[in-house]
């Protein structure tokens, strides 16, 4: 049974926007920790979802509530912003480029609405944890750190294969002992350049039920890289 935050949500708001990299109509969720206000000027956790839940689908698991918890422990409070990628595992297919949207127009959106877009992590949860490391291997850089719970890999494809180019990222990567992904995740976790900043494995399966146990640990690890202390921090 997936676990409820206590603490209600801030401002949280799923609004449709038309993105030029997917050429269509997304929906665009926000939340900003209660007691921020419209979130003015705090750092920005990018949300890449899996394959069954969409933005229209994130306060029904709580994570408003989550985000307001994580700020209350004292940590850096942030934002949350997610698009729609759909199935294509936050790559490119064509023309429709669910990454790029990420990379360039979720940022801008955030901006917009004041957030500061200068202090980016990335969260995400099956194929949006493989699309979340794999946003980190092609654009070093672009986020200060990926937290991936149970992350839809395999040895051999894009994430495994770029891999090296995760150095200097600091990683949280969480997954289940039941997942069926359990021992992929396993073979990632040595395959990394450094070992994981945070995460680790426990009983639970490859559904909310684990992942809401998780998010605690997940968004004070994202809160973390995102203070601003991090900033002077040299990296790798």
């Amino acid at each position: 049974m997936a676990v409820r935050p206590s603490a209600p949500p801030g401002d949280e708001r799923v609004e449709r926007r038309h993105s030029e990299a997917r050429g269509r109509e997304v929906e665009f969720y926000t939340a900003v920790p209660e007691g921020f206000g419209d979130g003015r000027g705090l750092p920005v956790c990018l949300v890449l979802h899996g394959g069954s839940k969409r933005p229209g689908d994130f306060a029904g698991v709580g994570l408003g509530g989550f985000l307001t918890e994580a700020a209350r422990r004292g940590g850096t409070p942030f934002v949350l912003a997610g698009a729609t990628g759909d199935r294509l595992a936050w790559q490119p297919d064509g023309r429709d480029d669910p990454q790029r949207m990420v990379r360039e127009e979720l940022p801008a959106w955030c901006a917009e609405r004041g957030f500061d877009s200068s202090r980016l992590a990335a969260w995400g949860w099956s194929m949006g944890g493989y699309g979340s490391l794999l946003l980190a291997e092609t654009f070093p850089g672009f986020v200060r750190a990926v937290a991936a719970f149970s992350p839809a890999v395999s040895p051999g494809d894009a994430v495994f294969d770029g891999v090296g180019r995760l150095a200097g990222t600091p990683i949280g990567l969480w997954c289940g002992r039941d997942d069926s992904l359990y021992d992929n995740v396993r073979e990632l976790r040595k395959a990394l350049p450094e070992a994981p900043a945070a995460g680790g494995y426990r009983d639970g399966d490859h559904n909310f039920g684990y992942w809401s146990r998780e998010i605690p640990a997940a968004f004070d690890f994202v809160a973390g890289a995102l203070s601003p202390a991090e900033a002077s921090r040299p990296s790798g």
